[in-house]
């Protein structure tokens, strides 16, 4: 029988005072929950010299929804793992693992106390200057080293199956690729987006691009994903970057991450046009953004080109231009999945507070209908692209 059972404070400070090995014997601790997350429990403990560190625990359900939508606690394993395997080829941009427990769904990582979380900072105005290449880098390294370009196959097949996720793997399919495309409960939009929303489900080319980008999700285990690249996984200062919360990970297409991280960029570049009321301001954020969105495609395809040339194991995979053959279509899927990331959170049921904070009905309304018809354009486009700078002037065509 599991011995699971979901910690508070008190549990969460026990378990950390019994394992003995964070602080000092004679340590004096304190423990608390913090943070908002939809699957987990989060805890920082720390002592009076403000070492700290934070105990992650699963829960068996999502708590958006309740016990009605039960949640497998292996993705715990899943969880740690992935930023095991992430943090052996880029450790600097990964958040360091100190301790797992699979009976309990528990997992100590390093405090990244004296960080921020990407969105809340970009919400307010801030910027960061190594954003774009971060980002860049650690999916490039990420996805290449665990590839078919660098791994045997009988080790890239282990390593599959090692990382098989269905239960979580059914939540992306659902969200991103069913529920805003037909009535479903799990939907969450005003009634003024009524009509284009209807629109949208009725265009038969979009709902094609659609199937093709799921079944690549479904079928191209390309390299381990962490599968849920947004700013609110990422933790940032103005010296460092700081991946988080790869529980969704598994083996999919390489451009899944990478698409999404972009979408994200890309709803809160649409939701500045209700938040920020000064045109200059506006503006400057804007171009930001869109600075940031273009070097992390140059950085990325750049350092994945150097590495496939440098690094690739595989005899046929080296074959003169395949990698970039491959890259390209890496980069058109990434395009597609960063246009159903904007759908998604438009209609579906997990938004973000980039929009959803706008206190305006008017102007949040607005920055909706631009985000919906943005990531139709893009899904429907991505496929005449040819290279990075197509796609940057995909996604600057729409959003002047």
């Amino acid at each position: 029988m599991s011995k699971y059972v979901a910690f508070n404070n008190d549990t969460a400070l026990s378990y950390v005072q019994e394992l003995g090995q964070f602080f000092p014997t004679d340590s004096e601790l304190s423990c608390y929950e913090f943070g908002d997350g939809n699957l987990n429990l989060v805890f920082r403990i720390q002592d009076t010299n403000q070492r700290s560190i934070i105990l992650k625990q699963a829960l068996p359900y999502a708590r958006c929804v309740g016990e009605s939508w039960p949640l497998t606690l292996d993705r715990a394993r899943i969880e740690a793992s992935v930023l095991q395997k992430h943090g052996k080829v880029c450790p600097a941009l990964t958040v360091k693992v100190l301790h797992h427990d699979s009976e309990l769904a528990v997992t100590i990582l390093e405090d990244l106390g004296d960080l921020a979380i990407l969105r809340g900072e970009l919400n307010q105005g801030q910027t960061f200057r190594q954003l774009g290449s971060d980002v860049a880098t650690y999916l490039a390294r990420t996805s290449f080293y665990h590839s078919d370009f660098y791994l045997s196959p009988a080790d890239k097949k282990a390593l599959v199956q090692e990382f098989t996720n269905p239960e979580l793997c059914s939540i992306t399919e659902d969200l991103f690729f069913d529920d805003p495309y037909r009535v479903h409960e799990r939907n969450n939009f005003p009634a003024e987006l009524t009509e284009q929303v209807h629109l949208l489900r009725q265009n038969s080319t979009l709902l094609i691009n659609i199937a093709r980008l799921k079944s690549k999700f479904f079928s191209s285990p390309q390299t381990l994903l962490h599968g849920d690249v947004h700013t609110g996984s990422i933790f940032v200062s103005q010296n460092q970057t700081k991946f988080i919360d790869p529980e969704f990970g598994f083996f999919g297409p390489i451009g899944f991450d990478l698409g999404s991280f972009i979408g994200n960029l890309l709803l809160n570049y649409c939701a500045h046009n209700g938040r920020v009321a000064e045109a200059p301001r506006r503006r400057d954020l804007h171009t930001y953004l869109l600075n940031t969105i273009s070097t992390c495609l140059q950085v990325f395809e750049q350092q994945w080109l150097a590495l496939a040339k440098e690094e690739s194991r595989d005899l046929a995979l080296q074959a003169p231009g395949f990698s970039e053959q491959f890259l390209q279509e890496v980069l058109q899927d990434a395009m597609g999945y960063c246009g159903t990331e904007l759908i998604r959170r438009t209609i579906g049921l997990a938004h973000v507070a980039d929009i959803d904070e706008i206190e305006a009905a008017d102007k949040r309304l607005a920055v909706q209908k631009q985000t919906l018809l943005l990531g139709e354009q893009l899904i429907l486009n991505a496929k005449s692209c040819r290279s990075t700078d197509d796609f940057y002037q995909l996604i600057i065509s729409f959003v002047h």
